[in-house]
């Protein structure tokens, strides 16, 4: 690419070329992109402006939300196509282009259904409206809990940009901080609402450093944020964040006929690259783990290490430098786990500058061994014995748990635990995620809330 892409931040009175800016690279070292940076003054003036502009009607919401998901998936937003914005973001954050291609059209589709989504989270009590006739003997009415939303993006996946789209679809002005590791989906994503109908003061994108990135969610009514444990430890105890950390999603194998899930628990560790809080990081195997894990290693090692634009994709790849900085990681933390796949090291030099982050899996000796907390952005999964005995402690503090069970009693612990945000029974892929199906719980719980209304 002869011509830098120019990435403006997009504030409420349009488009801002800075004068500090960010030289976005792709795996090589290539330079492909310049991302403005906003100083505190312009991030102060854009959330005032949020705060001051006026929601669109609802039905133009969900008309302009599903405009900008075909212009998104299918379009030419700010001169570039759908095709090359794929070939960019694979190029640039290593992940296969498969999976891009698929979040591209997911996105697409999540846009065009948010505004019905946020029907899932509505109590069966209440209603939209105040005008609602239900209302004149006495109503719940669905309520915003506040007007602007801030989001801190992630940069591990497109997908993490369908959640925020339904607080727009629910009325609120957003501002979205995106990560300088892939900043062209919520570029590409809010140039397409913004072209779609949503005014430039109904949703921002906000590029800043590190140390005026809490000015947004000071400025917000609410916000979300993704990142690591630092991140859960920072925003966890503040009821107006909410915080999206890792997900340490695991499987439960009960009984002996693990083989019939074989595909179940290899496709839940490498799919999408495993770079996702949906995907396995720890499979708990009543009995013997061993014959699991040398199953899973013999499936995962046959995968080839291909760079990521390559069809045949699967694995992730890094600048090389931080590949090793990753495996240096995983490698430090081993402790005492006996390696089955991996335990020399993860990264297959490209020899372009990018190395393919390669599956690992490791066997702990007991359920609560502390690796089967480690969560890295690449298919790495540590399998662990567990017995009825040690019961649902090691299972806890999980985004998605899959447990192959047909004991009730044990699902009712699983169901009943708050810290097992999903359980999946049977053969289902912890990275299933419909859209009727709660994420971290529906968003709209956090957004929203029930205020009484009685008209006499």
């Amino acid at each position: 690419m002869d011509e830098l892409i120019r990435l403006d931040a997009l504030g409420a009175g349009g488009p801002y070329h800075s004068r500090s800016r960010l030289t976005i690279t792709e795996l090589t070292g290539t330079p492909v992109a310049e991302l403005s940076l906003v100083p505190r003054l312009f991030v102060q003036r854009t959330m005032a402006a949020l705060r001051e502009a006026r929601t669109l009607p609802a039905h133009e919401r969900a008309t302009a939300l599903a405009r900008a998901g075909r212009l998104f998936a299918t379009g030419v937003v700010d001169g570039i196509s759908a095709e090359e914005y794929q070939h960019i973001v694979s190029r640039v954050s290593g992940m296969p282009i498969t999976v891009v291609r698929s979040a591209t059209a997911g996105i697409g589709r999540r846009a065009g259904e948010a505004y019905r989504t946020t029907r899932y989270a509505r109590p069966e009590g209440a209603v939209d409206d105040w005008r609602d006739p239900l209302t004149r003997n006495g109503q719940a009415v669905w309520t915003r809990r506040g007007d602007v939303f801030a989001v801190h993006a992630a940069g591990n996946h497109p997908g993490v940009h369908t959640l925020w789209l339904e607080a727009l679809a629910l009325g609120y002005r957003v501002a979205v901080r995106p990560s300088r590791r892939e900043p062209f989906t919520p570029h590409r994503l809010i140039t397409a609402l913004r072209e779609s109908g949503f005014g430039d003061d109904q949703v921002v994108l906000l590029p800043t450093d590190y140390a005026v990135a809490d000015d947004i969610i000071r400025d917000a009514d609410l916000a979300m944020v993704y990142g690591g444990e630092e991140v859960v430890n920072k925003y966890g105890n503040d009821v107006r964040v909410l915080p999206q950390g890792p997900g340490r999603s695991k499987i439960l194998l009960t009984g002996h006929d693990w083989e019939s899930h074989l595909g179940t628990i290899v496709d839940s560790v490498s799919a999408f690259g495993g770079t996702a809080c949906v995907n396995t990081t720890a499979v708990f195997v009543e009995g013997d783990p061993a014959p699991v894990a040398e199953a899973v290693a013999e499936r995962l090692s046959a995968i080839p290490s291909l760079p990521p634009e390559d069809e045949g994709a699967v694995l992730p790849v890094q600048p090389v430098a931080d590949a090793h900085a990753i495996e240096k990681y995983l490698l430090d933390h081993v402790n005492g786990a006996t390696p089955v796949l991996g335990g020399d090291g993860v990264v297959d030099d490209l020899g372009d500058g990018s190395g393919v982050l390669r599956p690992a899996v490791f066997l702990v000796d007991r359920p609560d061994a502390p690796q089967t907390g480690i969560e890295l952005s690449f298919p790495c999964a540590w399998f662990a014995p567990w017995s009825r005995a040690d019961g649902i402690e090691p299972l806890r503090n999980t985004l998605v748990l899959t447990a192959v069970t047909d004991d009730d009693g044990l699902v009712d612990r699983l169901v009943e635990d708050p810290s097992i945000r999903n359980v999946y029974l049977g053969d289902t892929p912890t990275y299933l995620m419909p859209p009727w199906v709660p994420h971290d719980a529906y968003l709209g719980e956090f957004l929203m809330r029930t205020k009484g209304v009685i008209r006499t």
